[in-house]
C-alpha cells in the first residue's frame, strides 16, 4: 500500500468507519459480521484506491462496498467473511441492546423486506442521512430515481407497519388468523 492509500483509509476509517458498521448492521443481524464487512470495505479501498479519481468519491465508493459485501453475505448465509466464529462473544453493546426494541425490530424487518434499490436508498438517506445526490453517487443511480425510490419505499414501509400495527392491537400473530 502506498502512503497516500495509508492517508486515505485512515481519514475514512476515523471519519466513517462507526457510520459503516451501522449501516451494515441494518443490513445483516451480527455486529462481528458488520465489522467484518467493513474491514473487508476498507481492504478493498486500500487494495483499489488508485481506481478513485475523485477522493471526494472515496466514502461514496466505501458505502457501496459495503451494501455489497452485506448482500453477499445474507445471500450466502455466512457467519463472517472469514468463515470462522469470534473466538469470544463480544460484550453486548447499546446498540444491541436497543436492536431488540420490538418496533426497531419490525422497522428492520420491513426494510428488509423492500426491494433491494427501495431498501438501500431509504437506509442511506433515514439511517446515514445522506443527500439525494450522495445517494445517487454511491449507488450509481440518477437524483430523479433515488427520489422515485424513497417514495416507493417509505410508501410500502408505511403500509407494512401499519398492517403489523393493526395485527398486533387486535393480538393476532398471524394473517391466516385474520380471515
Amino acid at each position: 500500500m502506498r502512503p497516500d492509500a495509508d492517508a486515505l483509509v485512515i481519514t475514512l476509517f476515523r471519519a466513517e468507519g462507526a457510520r459503516l458498521v451501522q449501516l451494515a448492521r441494518c443490513f445483516v443481524d451480527d455486529r462481528t459480521a458488520a465489522e467484518d464487512l467493513v474491514q473487508e470495505a476498507f481492504l478493498r479501498l486500500a487494495r483499489n484506491h488508485h481506481r478513485i479519481n475523485d477522493q471526494g468519491r472515496a466514502a461514496a465508493y466505501l458505502r457501496s462496498i459495503v451494501i455489497n459485501l452485506a448482500r453477499d453475505h445474507n445471500r450466502r448465509g455466512l457467519v463472517s467473511l472469514r468463515h470462522r466464529l469470534p473466538a469470544e462473544p463480544d460484550d453486548r453493546s447499546a446498540e444491541d441492546h436497543a436492536a431488540e426494541d420490538e418496533s426497531r425490530r419490525e422497522v428492520i424487518s420491513a426494510l428488509r423486506g423492500l426491494p433491494r434499490r427501495q431498501r438501500d436508498c431509504v437506509v442511506l438517506r433515514y439511517y446515514l442521512e445522506l443527500s439525494i445526490g450522495d445517494i445517487a453517487g454511491t449507488l450509481g443511480l440518477s437524483p430523479n430515481s433515488v427520489k422515485t425510490h424513497l417514495q416507493r419505499g417509505l410508501r410500502s414501509l408505511k403500509a407494512d407497519l401499519e398492517v403489523h400495527a393493526r395485527r398486533s392491537s387486535t393480538g393476532s400473530s398471524s394473517p391466516m388468523m385474520e380471515s
